[in-house]
């Protein structure tokens, strides 16, 4: 390995942790109203977005990212129309919504302009034309204080933030409070999905706590992961709703469903990949049944960051 330091970025994916990309080129840092930003280009994974010197995506592994966050509550949803997006600076989230045919109106909120205008200069092909799209609807605000403040009801709201951290800007919207007012602006049939951080064996807190506490407000919840290279392994998400178990679609339902729903193909997710991300291992199910953690606006839960 090269000694030279400024050649490898090292994303600490805990404290006893450390994943080193090399660096090709650096093409953008400064500092928002929120958190600190970089957009660099690395060896393995081409152009990453850092927020908070922890990458958040990269141009060669985001689709399955955006794909599993996306895609699963979508599918399961018998006609999404409205969609209500929390985060998701780099425009795939919203890329990936606006995939579906039956959705009239997707709501993004994101707090933090200055990301959304790097992501759009830096890392034109995460968005690929959403935010011009006409169903779109950008605001630059606080994500829950627009649901509280707001009388619209949601088909789909999806949380696509960092991992909750002391004095950034996501950990109230982890809280029960905040899944509470979820399912206040949520459909009938609505379904929340939620990234839910690392699903490595030695990381499983923010992911179980999550689960957790959408348990104590959702009847349904369903954990899922993916594998996402850049960030090291797996990774976690969650999905709640009213009356919706996504675990139970066959492989063909799925697959009638892209088909049938979706302009465009999909990279990633389809009816086997589905399977697979619903099938945990028995170490993460039998820590989702000892995890007791309730996050609240009280006690909060706070992930690890690098100083």
């Amino acid at each position: 390995m090269d000694a030279d330091p400024d050649k490898w970025f090292h994303d600490r994916v805990s404290r006893d942790l450390v994943q080193l990309h090399s660096i090709e080129e650096v093409l953008y840092t400064g500092w928002t109203e929120f958190q600190s930003i970089e957009v660099i280009r690395t060896g393995s994974f081409g152009k990453c977005l850092v927020l908070d010197g922890k990458i958040q995506s990269s141009e060669v592994d985001e689709f399955i990212y955006h794909e599993a966050l996306v895609q699963p509550a979508m599918i399961a949803h018998p006609c999404p129309e409205t969609v209500f997006i929390a985060g998701g600076g780099e425009g795939a989230t919203l890329r990936e919504v606006l995939s579906h045919k039956t959705v009239s109106k997707a709501v993004m909120i994101d707090i933090d302009r200055d990301v959304i205008a790097t992501c759009k200069k830096y890392l034109p092909d995460h968005s690929q034309g959403a935010f011009d799209d006409r169903r779109t609807e950008l605001h630059h605000a606080d994500a829950r204080e627009y649901l509280a403040n707001c009388s619209d009801s949601f088909d789909i709201i999806i949380i696509d933030l960092p991992d909750p951290i002391e004095e950034g800007p996501a950990y109230l919207l982890y809280t029960q409070e905040f899944y509470q007012l979820v399912r206040e602006r949520l459909t009938p049939n609505g379904i929340i999905t939620v990234q839910s951080g690392s699903a490595s064996l030695t990381e499983l807190l923010n992911f179980s706590a999550v689960n957790n506490t959408l348990k104590s407000i959702f009847p349904v919840v369903c954990p899922y992961q993916a594998d996402i290279p850049a960030f090291g392994g797996p990774w976690g998400f969650c999905l709640g709703s009213i009356n919706t178990d996504p675990s139970k679609l066959s492989p063909g339902e799925i697959d009638s469903a892209i088909s049938t729903r979706l302009s465009g193909s999909l990279k990633f997710y389809d009816g086997l990949s589905h399977q697979g991300m619903f099938s945990l291992p028995k170490y993460i199910r039998t820590e989702f049944n000892q995890q007791t953690k309730l996050i609240t606006d009280k006690e909060p839960l706070f992930i690890y960051q690098a100083k």
